[in-house]
């Protein structure tokens, strides 16, 4: 009960709290597991024994349930993926992802095998600090950007790669003989009918399983069919040989090729997240601060040493392979910390007695501090990145026209902006989001960086000579307020805006806004004349309720915005259709 109770209260305390300074809640639980745990204040339990309540005194007490969190990790990106997309990764998997664990792990082995280690513990040491962390660096990076496909593609070989490696470091053993090899490949077959087994019964039974656990509409059904799917996938992988983790992702990918894989990632993210929490505290248990500042100086020097030899390494490969210089920086100062799996390597590695106990040790602190650092070694490939490819200087427009003023860089400002461009009007669009302001410039868009809830802001960019301000952010608040100082400062200023729906329309036109445009209200009246159409209902009788109901919010606006007259709202494909018609 005391262990929850540290867990419950880390998640309460550590998630709002780092969230608000915008902070990754990595650092809060491993400091967490640090604070609490045997070289923390767990070392006081015998003479305070209320302590007992807040501390974790036995670290493998909760081994199987950070294992746990690795496990629905690994289904969770399962789920982000499917199997075409894998199969298309599969150069990238096989060769980005066995070139840098092979050069990595034959570089760190030769460097240690010159400092003195026996080449067999060299060997063993390369391949464990080789590995990167798929439970920290893949909720950093995603899976979609480029930094993301790069690191999950070499993270993916890793895992596959964890069980070839222990069986090898097994056969390497003074004690080995050839029974290492032989279980090495009766493994390896096995796995493989296990996991053909899994995916032509996957796809079978997996939407038959959900469909009925859809039917009944209970949520706790549906939580104990995907919990069902990836531990028994995960068990049916690890009885033979194989890494658990093999098999969770091959639960992913099966329930992504399914039309239910939204309603399971959204059920499941709470235990992932709970469960990788605990896997970071665990993290931050197996730190020994004292350990740690009697060798400082070694273990600093080992730890930049494998940080900075990984993160060149990984760099090189991806600029051979093509990538941006931009990308490979931060991809390979992102993959350069050990992994958690590094410690599961390495106490195979003690067991085969190719190091010593001691010699584990160490290394194992080197990893728990390289895992702790790993947002920290985010933000330092990110910014480094930016600094080797400047983002491109945007020429400004050759007519003396003044620019329109496009608050907002997402994706609807960037639509707007690119419609200005196509018929010839010049624009400028402003963003407090250094990343997107970064990313549209990458693009070719006009943009800077700026705050436009500030008038001085605004008033750099001309406003006073602007042609029109188009608010385009998906904030109400701050589009209302921006509006009023607009309308306060230029009364004849044409002001465009976003608006949610007809309610926030009418407030955007009580604040002052020449033109607010509700993007709910209109895409749901096309996709009413959409299903209206498609199921036979005449385009007539269509139209005209279409029209009704347009009319309806029309009124509302009107009255909510206490305007003279109905706002002009955008007409529909088939009202265009029925006016050209008549």
């Amino acid at each position: 009960m005391s262990d929850a109770l540290v867990i419950l209260g880390a998640a309460g305390i550590v998630i709002p709290v780092f969230a608000r300074f915008r902070i990754t809640p990595v650092i809060g639980f491993i400091l967490v597991g640090l604070l609490v745990g045997p070289y923390g204040l767990g070392r006081m339990v015998y003479n305070h024994e209320w302590l007992t309540w807040v501390t974790i005194t036995d670290p493998e007490r909760l081994a199987p349930f950070a294992e746990f969190g690795i496990v629905l990790l690994l289904f969770t990106i399962g789920l982000e993926l499917s199997f075409n997309r894998l199969w298309t990764m599969r150069k990238l998997v096989f060769g980005l992802g066995a070139l840098e664990l092979l050069v990595i792990s034959t570089l760190l082995g030769a460097s240690l095998s010159m400092l003195g280690q026996y080449w067999t513990g060299a060997l063993g040491l390369g391949l464990a600090l080789a590995l990167s962390s798929t439970a920290l660096v893949l909720p950093i990076a995603g899976t979609h950007t480029p930094v993301g496909r790069a690191a999950l593609s070499m993270l993916l070989f890793e895992d596959i790669a964890i069980v070839p490696i222990i069986f090898i470091l097994g056969a390497l053993a003074p004690y080995a003989d050839a029974e290492g090899l032989d279980g090495l490949f009766d493994t390896l077959w096995l796995g493989a009918v296990v996991v053909i087994g899994m995916m032509v019964i996957g796809r079978f039974a997996l939407p038959r399983l959900f469909a009925q656990a859809a039917q009944t509409k209970s949520p706790e059904l549906f939580l104990a069919a995907s919990l069902l799917v990836v531990i028994g996938a995960s068990l049916a992988t690890g009885v033979v040989g194989l890494s658990p983790i093999v098999g969770a992702l091959v639960a992913g990918l099966l329930i992504a090729e399914t039309e239910y894989h939204s309603e399971v990632e959204g059920i499941m993210e709470p235990f992932k997240g709970l469960a990788l929490g605990i896997f970071l505290i665990t993290v931050g248990m197996g730190i020994d601060l004292t350990m740690i500042w009697a060798n400082l100086g070694t273990i600093t020097a080992a730890v930049v040493g494998v940080l900075l030899l990984k993160a060149v390494v990984t760099g090189v490969l991806l600029r051979l392979m093509g990538a941006r210089r931009s990308t490979a920086t931060e991809t390979g100062i992102l993959m350069a910390s050990p992994s958690e799996t590094t410690l599961i390597v390495l106490a195979a590695a003690t067991d085969a007695l190719l190091i010593q106990p001691g010699t584990a040790q160490f290394w194992q602190i080197v990893t728990a501090i390289g895992l702790t650092i790993t947002p920290l070694l985010a933000m330092l490939g990110r910014n480094l990145g930016r600094r080797v490819e400047p983002v491109p200087e945007i020429e400004e427009p050759e007519s003396g026209e003044p620019p329109v003023i496009i608050v907002g860089c997402g994706r609807v400002g960037r639509l707007v902006a690119q419609m200005l461009t196509r018929h010839g009007k010049p624009y400028i669009a402003v963003d407090s989001d250094a990343d997107m302001i970064e990313t549209c410039k990458r693009e070719g868009y006009r943009a800077v960086f700026g705050n436009a809830a500030r008038m001085d802001a605004l008033d750099k960019l001309g406003v006073d000579r602007a042609p029109a301000v188009i608010l385009t952010m998906d904030e109400p608040v701050l589009a209302q307020r921006i509006t009023r100082k607009l309308r306060a400062a230029y009364p004849h200023l044409p002001i465009i805006a976003r608006a949610r729906d007809s309610l926030h329309a009418a407030e955007l036109y009580r604040a002052g806004a020449s033109t607010a445009v509700p993007e709910t209200l209109e895409s749901s009246l096309q996709l009413s004349e959409a299903v209206l159409v498609d199921l036979g209902v005449p385009m007539g009788p269509v139209i005209a309720s279409i029209h009704e109901k347009r009319d309806e919010y029309r009124e509302r606006i009107r009255e909510g915005g206490a305007l003279e007259h109905k706002p002009k709202l955008r007409t529909s494909t088939a009202e265009s259709a029925a006016v050209q018609a008549g």
